[in-house]
């Protein structure tokens, strides 16, 4: 992260902007994972007015750094205060496309960061709640506890996580 030699005043005004925020909206839907997330408009929603109140503005610039591509994020105060951050991910298709959509998915994370906002509903909250587990998860946990390297090769992240969260 880099910052101006101050941030006091910018600190203020987000702390006043946060108080007016909610959470994104999850209006959009992911048929892959079938489940809905906050796009990149819909934070921008969230932030918008709040920021405009507090005298608060954002850019962000695409980025390549050896191979990743994100974007640099400068939150900036009418003061002339300003933070700043950079969010790079691996291409996942080597193409302008995925350039494009890993550049708004960085566009996404990184306003909702430097905002300090949560989406709606946070999947967070739901993986929070207690789940019976099922005699299925009970023998992966039964295995990981023999051979812990069996827990890295899950390829879900979701269900690593839950099994994880089970040890």
């Amino acid at each position: 992260m880099n910052k101006s030699d101050s941030i006091k005043n910018l600190a203020v005004a987000m702390c006043s902007a946060q108080a007016e925020m909610g959470g994104a909206a999850k209006g959009a839907a992911n048929p892959f994972f079938k489940s809905k997330y906050a796009d990149l408009s819909s934070v921008v929603q969230a932030i918008k007015e709040p920021f405009a109140n507090h005298g608060l503005s954002y850019v962000q610039f695409p980025i390549e750094d050896g191979g990743r591509v994100g974007i640099e994020t400068i939150l900036m105060h009418e003061s002339g205060e300003w933070l700043s951050n950079s969010f790079t991910v691996q291409l996942t298709k080597q193409d302008a496309q995925g350039a494009g959509s890993a550049i708004t998915y960085c566009r996404r994370y990184g306003l909702q960061a430097v905002a300090g906002i949560p989406s709606e509903d946070d999947d967070g909250n739901a993986a929070s709640k207690s789940k019976t587990p099922t005699k299925s998860d009970m023998a992966w946990v039964d295995a990981i506890k023999g051979n812990k390297a069996t827990l890295d090769n899950i390829q879900n992240h979701d269900y690593r996580d839950y099994i994880e969260g089970l040890l």
